[in-house]
């Protein structure tokens, strides 16, 4: 039998792998309508049904099940052998995925410090709230908020830079208006910011999680203000909004400056950490290993003594 065309093969294990003709003809760049053609003429060709046409959905048939898997690591390794001979042709170009909150709030201040030390490396950030695709957004790297340890992953290398707390922060406008904070309780008097860029994040503490570990009642949780962003809950805060529960990194410039201040000190675990991810079989390029070095270098800087008077008791940092 003669070798199926490889625009043909390559169309099946897109859709395949999305299990989405629409999805599939966007990466290829072609209409459905033309994916579609290219895959049935791969069926006339093989003499067998690679997919069951359902209705608004797509599933794979037994000869599917079997042509697929050798097709995908097929393409696999060609994308790899591609992007690391574009990783070598543009070593001083790194793409960059994270989320918007950690670069408004943590790494944008930062950046300028990278430029300088490399001044020759064009750093690219795409600042998204879902999970980078190393497959397709042309990614490099990316600084990813996940359970500590991640689940195991063949394809990723996730290297730990720091573990993260959840700490109630608030202005410290807000305490001179309403008074002091003794106890856990009087939180309870003041509105509660509720970040819920949050909620699909398993393994993390919540209002109510922290104000049982202070030995607190029961806390109307319905209440207050809610952003479905970090940076804005944060920006909230900082204007005396209310009290927000934050993980501590992003919430580490605005308590150093004095915009925000903890008004009670207990800091919570949450079972997670931030991680630099990035494909194993892909060879990284010369602008990854130098952002690599100089990350560790930042997360080395922070100073949490810095914040003693917003957070006098916080724990003992920390775990790598």
């Amino acid at each position: 039998m003669a070798m199926p065309p490889l625009s043909a093969l390559r169309a099946f294990e897109a859709a395949a792998r999305h299990m989405s003709l629409t999805q599939a003809a966007g990466e290829l760049n072609v209409t459905p309508g033309a994916l579609s053609h290219q895959i049935r003429g791969l069926e006339d060709m093989l003499g067998v049904k690679l997919f069951e046409r359902r209705v608004r959905a797509i599933a794979l048939t037994a000869a599917g099940k079997q042509l697929y898997p050798g097709l995908q690591v097929g393409f696999g390794h060609i994308r790899d052998a591609v992007a690391n001979l574009q990783a070598t042709n543009n070593s001083q170009v790194l793409v960059l995925s994270t989320s918007p909150g950690l670069t408004a709030k943590w790494l944008v201040p930062r950046l300028y410090r990278f430029a300088a030390a490399y001044p020759d490396i064009d750093v690219r950030i795409s600042a998204t709230a879902t999970n980078a695709n190393f497959v397709n957004d042309g990614v490099d790297m990316a600084l990813r908020n996940m359970a500590d340890p991640p689940q195991a992953d063949t394809a990723l290398e996730a290297e730990k830079l720091i573990d993260v707390f959840y700490v109630p922060v608030c202005s410290p406008r807000l305490l001179e208006k309403h008074g002091p904070i003794r106890a856990p309780e009087d939180l309870m008097r003041l509105r509660l910011v509720h970040d819920d860029s949050l909620i699909a994040r398993t393994a993390r503490p919540d209002w109510k999680e922290w104000f049982k570990a202070a030995g607190a009642g029961d806390v109307d949780l319905q209440r207050g203000l809610r952003f479905n962003s970090a940076d804005h809950a944060l920006d909230a805060a900082c204007e005396g909004a209310g009290v927000l529960l934050s993980y501590d990194m992003l919430a580490y410039d605005d308590l150093r400056s004095g915009q925000l201040v903890m008004p009670f000190p207990l800091a919570l675990p949450s079972a997670r950490a931030f991680y630099l991810v990035r494909p194993k079989a892909r060879k990284p390029p010369a602008a990854a290993e130098a952002f690599r070095a100089w990350i560790h270098e930042e997360v080395g800087l922070l100073d949490w003594s810095t914040i003693r008077d917003a957070a006098p008791d916080k724990p003992k940092r920390r775990r790598k």
